[in-house]
């Protein structure tokens, strides 16, 4: 990937975190202009055949969490963001990001539910209730985890 990509990638990332903590919301702005950015973007810098790779990452991240919206509860905002990493990293770097984004959000999801109990077993149990998972952090720990080069799922 272009290190031009790699960087954008970086801040899409980085601001997504920074709102999904901030106010459990990764906002619209953030996601659509990225699909046109990085779908722009290959166009520019590969031609056609570029873009239609863009094109096939950003339905392949979509279509992956779309699965989890119905079915699991995560928000819209994870799922356009999960649509707009792949329109950067391509259809193969959707699946590997996003197999990876469900790794770290399992453990991520274990560790909450762990310090919940710690919370409520020693008699904090508003403090506890009021924990909630913000899947942005799950996006971008799995997508940086590819970008590091790590696969566990082979390919």
């Amino acid at each position: 990937m272009k290190m031009v990509m790699i960087v954008a990638l970086i801040a899409v990332l980085t601001t997504a975190i920074w709102t999904d903590l901030r106010s459990s919301r990764i906002p619209n702005w953030l996601t659509f202009s990225t699909m046109i950015l990085a779908l722009a973007a290959h166009a520019w810098l590969g031609g056609t055949q570029q873009a239609l790779f863009g094109l096939a990452g950003l339905a392949t991240g979509l279509g992956l969490f779309l699965v989890l919206y119905v079915f699991a509860g995560i928000g819209a905002g994870d799922v356009k963001l999960m649509a707009a990493v792949g329109a950067m990293v391509g259809p193969f770097g959707a699946l590997i990001s996003g197999g990876l984004a469900i790794l770290v959000g399992g453990a991520y999801a274990a560790g909450v539910l762990a310090y919940r109990s710690c919370l409520t077993r020693f008699g904090w149990g508003q403090e506890a209730v009021s924990l909630r998972l913000r899947y942005g952090l799950a996006i971008a720990g799995g997508t940086l985890l590819f970008q590091l080069g790590i696969n566990p799922f082979g390919g």
